[in-house]
């Protein structure tokens, strides 16, 4: 399994220059509070179990979005690659959120019947969007925020000796996002962002792919924002 976590400041990657051009919006999310109440322990309870509620109904747009990826496609190769997210999000990934979601006294009746928070439709939404009106690079690029970020906050925290792990309620989700697993994933989408670019990419088009990647980004931070300032 290749698990290499130098390709996330690999500068030859596309990934890396669309990172490039939102340096404080991407530190803002990475090192949000939420994130920091995550490794501290210090995150209200309350918060966490609204933030895993929003956050499965997240996949199940991400989902989508990975199936738009399909029509999206002009190719076999991207479309079973898709259409292996889609299946990977709705068969696997979900069925573990709720797996640990149930360690938290959910359900998925409790969930799919939660109002879905503005941040959550501002984002999800968004990233549909971008694959609608743009082409499949446009939709992986507004993806990676999330299906990368996430891997580099978890293989962050889960290698911080700052990071509280005896008596941590969200260990586990650092280890999940920490973990090779998700890793390899995240490596993958960098590593499928530059398979596209081959045939897609021009210097000319990296201006509006930064500006997709940024607000992206920032709509992360607003999810954050959604979970720390919860009304519980």
């Amino acid at each position: 399994m290749n698990t290499d976590t130098s390709i996330f400041s690999d500068p030859t990657t596309l990934y890396k220059q669309l990172k490039d051009g939102c340096v404080d919006d991407w530190h803002a999310y990475c090192h949000h509070p939420f994130v920091q109440g995550l490794a501290d322990g210090t995150l209200r309870q309350e918060c966490f179990r609204h933030y895993l509620q929003q956050d499965y109904l997240f996949l199940i747009h991400f989902s989508r979005a990975y199936a738009l990826a399909v029509v999206k496609a002009d190719n076999l190769d991207d479309m079973r690659a898709a259409a292996s997210s889609v299946d990977g999000l709705l068969n696997t990934e979900m069925r573990l959120h709720l797996d640990y979601c149930a360690q938290w006294g959910l359900t998925e009746k409790d969930i799919v019947n939660h109002p879905e928070a503005t941040a959550n439709m501002a984002y999800t939404r968004y990233v549909i969007e971008r694959g609608m009106s743009g082409d499949i690079l446009d939709l992986y690029t507004a993806l990676s925020p999330c299906a990368v970020g996430y891997a580099e906050i978890g293989h962050r925290l889960i290698n911080d000796p700052a990071t509280r792990r005896t008596g941590n309620p969200y260990w586990q989700w650092i280890e999940t996002y920490g973990g090779d697993d998700f890793i390899a994933s995240a490596i993958k989408q960098i590593q499928t962002l530059d398979k596209l670019a081959k045939t897609r990419f021009t210097p000319a088009r990296l201006e509006s792919l930064r500006d997709t990647f940024r607000e992206a980004s920032r709509l992360e931070i607003g999810f954050w924002a959604m979970g720390l300032n919860c009304s519980g």
